[in-house]
């Protein structure tokens, strides 16, 4: 089993790819980010180090004799003036900023190439945390009707044409009206914007209606980036007063899938995996 070296961002994505190694038996080491990584991070073995000390990582790495890597959680795009790069990291900081200007998705890409270069091979928290994907159906106890799977169809088309131009993974839509598009706040701020839009727009606790529907954008490596729920994501649906979650099956990671589903029958919102075939 090869060991891994899990460059830890922010959210609660790292510490359940952590938790699954610890569970399997998997020789872990972690890089936390600073800035970015969650203070949950130092259960693991590891060190914090900044994102722009590329040498230092991957020197920490080959210490540990890591043989793959995952990144996991997310990290907002730095202002590159203010990075204080190691001596690899300023050789590779000129490279990294030319990928950025053609978007998250090739630099994204080109990260991954650094570590592959290295001769690390690259592996996604979807791989690593197995049975956490959503599948076809539901994934709690409600059942969407036929108004609100098309909300959610329309939503998640929405989020595959936003990630084309590689600008987020989720959007939310009401009466097949488009409320919000994820852009680069995140999916937490986009469902904070939508409830604070009129009522008369969406939902509310008393009478749900409409879906937040997510999709890895099609031009991503989703080792980096698959999209993410988790009991968070259904409470703030829920405070926007949606109905429901969902994305195509196998292509949507879900946060401790038991709290998640939890968490949807006890605010009454459905979570629905989409097969291929159900496209709009």
């Amino acid at each position: 089993m090869k060991k891994l070296g899990l460059i830890a961002g922010g959210g609660d994505l790292p510490a359940s790819v952590a938790a699954r190694c610890e569970a399997e038996g998997r020789p872990l080491y972690v890089i936390r980010l600073d800035g970015f990584a969650e203070e949950a991070m130092l259960a693991w073995h590891g060190e914090t180090m900044g994102m722009a000390q590329i040498g230092g990582i991957l020197k920490a790495l080959r210490r540990e004799e890591c043989e793959a890597v995952c990144l996991a959680g997310y990290v907002n795009r730095p202002d590159f003036k203010a990075l204080k790069p190691d001596l690899k990291g300023a050789t590779l900081l000129p490279g990294i900023i030319a990928a950025a200007t053609k978007g998250d998705d090739a630099l994204l890409r080109k990260i991954l190439g650094v570590f592959e270069a290295e001769g690390f091979s690259v592996e996604g928290a979807d791989d690593i945390l197995g049975g956490y994907m959503l599948s076809v159906g539901p994934l709690g106890s409600l059942i969407p009707d036929e108004k609100q799977i098309f909300d959610l169809k329309k939503a998640i088309y929405v989020a595959e044409k936003s990630g084309e131009l590689d600008i987020g993974q989720g959007a939310v839509v009401c009466d097949g009206l488009v409320l919000a598009v994820e852009a680069q706040e995140g999916t937490d701020q986009m469902l904070l914007r939508v409830a604070g839009l009129p009522q008369d727009l969406r939902g509310s606790s008393e009478y749900r209606k409409g879906a937040l529907g997510k999709a890895p954008k099609p031009i991503q490596d989703i080792r980096v980036d698959m999209p993410v729920i988790g009991p968070r994501t259904v409470e703030l649906a829920a405070a926007a007063g949606l109905a429901g979650i969902g994305g195509f099956s196998d292509r949507l990671i879900v946060m401790d899938a038991d709290a998640t589903r939890a968490a949807a029958d006890r605010l009454g919102l459905f979570i629905w995996g989409l097969s291929d075939g159900d496209r709009l």
